[in-house]
Protein backbone atom coordinates (compact mmCIF):
# COMPACT_ATOMS: atom_id res chain seq x y z
CA UNK A 1 0.00 0.00 0.00
CA UNK A 2 1.36 3.40 -0.95
CA UNK A 3 0.09 6.85 0.02
CA UNK A 4 -1.69 9.07 -2.47
CA UNK A 5 -1.13 12.80 -2.25
CA UNK A 6 -4.53 14.47 -2.18
CA UNK A 7 -3.63 18.14 -1.84
CA UNK A 8 -1.45 20.77 -0.30
CA UNK A 9 -3.31 23.36 1.75
CA UNK A 10 -2.01 26.89 2.24
CA UNK A 11 -3.24 29.32 4.89
CA UNK A 12 -3.95 32.73 3.38
CA UNK A 13 -5.12 36.07 4.73
CA UNK A 14 -7.27 37.01 1.72
CA UNK A 15 -8.79 34.32 -0.48
CA UNK A 16 -9.69 36.62 -3.37
CA UNK A 17 -6.14 38.02 -3.45
CA UNK A 18 -4.72 34.47 -3.50
CA UNK A 19 -7.06 33.44 -6.29
CA UNK A 20 -5.61 36.19 -8.49
CA UNK A 21 -2.39 34.16 -8.57
CA UNK A 22 -3.52 30.55 -8.30
CA UNK A 23 -6.68 30.73 -10.42
CA UNK A 24 -6.29 33.74 -12.70
CA UNK A 25 -2.60 33.41 -13.56
CA UNK A 26 -1.50 29.84 -12.83
CA UNK A 27 -4.70 28.35 -14.21
CA UNK A 28 -6.17 26.33 -11.34
CA UNK A 29 -9.98 26.07 -11.35
CA UNK A 30 -12.03 26.58 -8.21
CA UNK A 31 -13.86 23.37 -7.31
CA UNK A 32 -15.71 24.91 -4.37
CA UNK A 33 -15.52 27.56 -1.67
CA UNK A 34 -17.22 27.15 1.69
CA UNK A 35 -17.30 28.77 5.09
CA UNK A 36 -15.98 26.38 7.71
CA UNK A 37 -17.98 25.76 10.85
CA UNK A 38 -16.67 26.02 14.41
CA UNK A 39 -15.92 22.28 14.51
CA UNK A 40 -13.68 22.31 11.44
CA UNK A 41 -10.65 20.07 11.69
CA UNK A 42 -8.60 22.99 10.36
CA UNK A 43 -8.71 24.71 13.76
CA UNK A 44 -6.64 22.10 15.62
CA UNK A 45 -4.65 21.03 12.57
CA UNK A 46 -3.26 24.50 11.88
CA UNK A 47 -3.53 25.76 15.50
CA UNK A 48 -5.98 28.46 14.44
CA UNK A 49 -7.54 30.25 17.43
CA UNK A 50 -11.27 29.62 17.69
CA UNK A 51 -12.01 33.34 17.51
CA UNK A 52 -10.81 33.36 13.91
CA UNK A 53 -13.08 32.69 10.96
CA UNK A 54 -12.00 30.33 8.22
CA UNK A 55 -13.15 29.80 4.68
CA UNK A 56 -11.88 26.95 2.54
CA UNK A 57 -11.41 26.63 -1.22
CA UNK A 58 -10.21 23.68 -3.22
CA UNK A 59 -8.68 24.04 -6.65
CA UNK A 60 -8.51 21.59 -9.52
CA UNK A 61 -5.57 21.21 -11.91
CA UNK A 62 -7.10 20.23 -15.22
CA UNK A 63 -8.73 16.82 -14.83
CA UNK A 64 -7.13 16.27 -11.41
CA UNK A 65 -9.61 17.33 -8.73
CA UNK A 66 -8.87 19.26 -5.54
CA UNK A 67 -5.06 19.28 -5.72
CA UNK A 68 -4.64 22.58 -3.87
CA UNK A 69 -6.47 23.98 -0.89
CA UNK A 70 -6.54 27.60 0.21
CA UNK A 71 -7.76 28.24 3.75
CA UNK A 72 -8.54 31.89 4.41
CA UNK A 73 -8.06 32.89 8.04
CA UNK A 74 -9.58 36.18 9.18
CA UNK A 75 -9.96 37.74 12.60
CA UNK A 76 -6.40 36.90 13.57
CA UNK A 77 -3.12 37.87 11.92
CA UNK A 78 -1.19 35.10 10.25
CA UNK A 79 2.43 34.91 11.37
CA UNK A 80 5.02 36.48 9.10
CA UNK A 81 6.99 34.09 6.92
CA UNK A 82 10.03 32.59 8.60
CA UNK A 83 13.49 33.79 7.55
CA UNK A 84 14.18 30.24 6.39
CA UNK A 85 11.23 28.92 4.36
CA UNK A 86 10.09 25.48 5.48
CA UNK A 87 8.08 24.35 2.46
CA UNK A 88 7.63 24.95 -1.25
CA UNK A 89 4.88 24.16 -3.68
CA UNK A 90 6.55 22.92 -6.89
CA UNK A 91 4.54 23.21 -10.10
CA UNK A 92 5.35 22.26 -13.65
CA UNK A 93 4.11 25.24 -15.63
CA UNK A 94 3.58 25.02 -19.38
CA UNK A 95 4.44 28.27 -21.15
CA UNK A 96 6.33 29.58 -18.12
CA UNK A 97 7.94 32.40 -20.12
CA UNK A 98 4.49 33.70 -21.09
CA UNK A 99 3.13 33.36 -17.54
CA UNK A 100 6.01 35.17 -15.80
CA UNK A 101 5.03 38.71 -16.88
CA UNK A 102 1.50 38.11 -15.57
CA UNK A 103 2.91 36.94 -12.24
CA UNK A 104 5.27 39.91 -12.04
CA UNK A 105 2.33 42.26 -12.68
CA UNK A 106 0.72 41.24 -9.39
CA UNK A 107 1.99 43.80 -6.87
CA UNK A 108 1.74 41.42 -3.90
CA UNK A 109 4.02 38.78 -5.48
CA UNK A 110 7.78 38.69 -5.20
CA UNK A 111 9.54 36.98 -8.12
CA UNK A 112 12.98 35.63 -7.27
CA UNK A 113 15.66 35.48 -9.96
CA UNK A 114 15.36 32.24 -11.86
CA UNK A 115 17.52 30.40 -14.27
CA UNK A 116 18.31 27.27 -16.16
CA UNK A 117 17.12 23.99 -14.68
CA UNK A 118 19.07 20.78 -15.26
CA UNK A 119 17.40 17.71 -13.81
CA UNK A 120 19.14 14.65 -12.40
CA UNK A 121 18.57 12.92 -15.74
CA UNK A 122 19.94 15.86 -17.79
CA UNK A 123 16.63 17.33 -18.97
CA UNK A 124 16.85 21.09 -19.33
CA UNK A 125 14.45 23.89 -18.77
CA UNK A 126 13.68 27.02 -16.81
CA UNK A 127 12.79 27.43 -13.15
CA UNK A 128 11.79 30.42 -11.09
CA UNK A 129 10.48 30.86 -7.56
CA UNK A 130 7.88 33.30 -6.34
CA UNK A 131 6.70 34.24 -2.89
CA UNK A 132 2.96 34.66 -2.89
CA UNK A 133 1.18 37.39 -0.94
CA UNK A 134 1.31 35.31 2.25
CA UNK A 135 4.96 34.34 1.85
CA UNK A 136 4.45 30.81 0.50
CA UNK A 137 7.22 29.65 -1.82
CA UNK A 138 6.01 28.50 -5.23
CA UNK A 139 8.66 27.04 -7.52
CA UNK A 140 7.61 27.02 -11.16
CA UNK A 141 9.44 25.10 -13.84
CA UNK A 142 9.16 24.16 -17.49
CA UNK A 143 11.23 21.48 -19.18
Amino acid sequence: MTPRVQRTTLLVADLERSLRLYRDVLGFAVAFIKDSDATSYSYPTFAIPHGARIRFATLDAGAVPRVLGLTEVTGVALPPPAAIRLTALVLEMPDLKQVLPRIAALPEIRVLPGGELVTHDERRGLEVAVWDADGHVVVLYEL
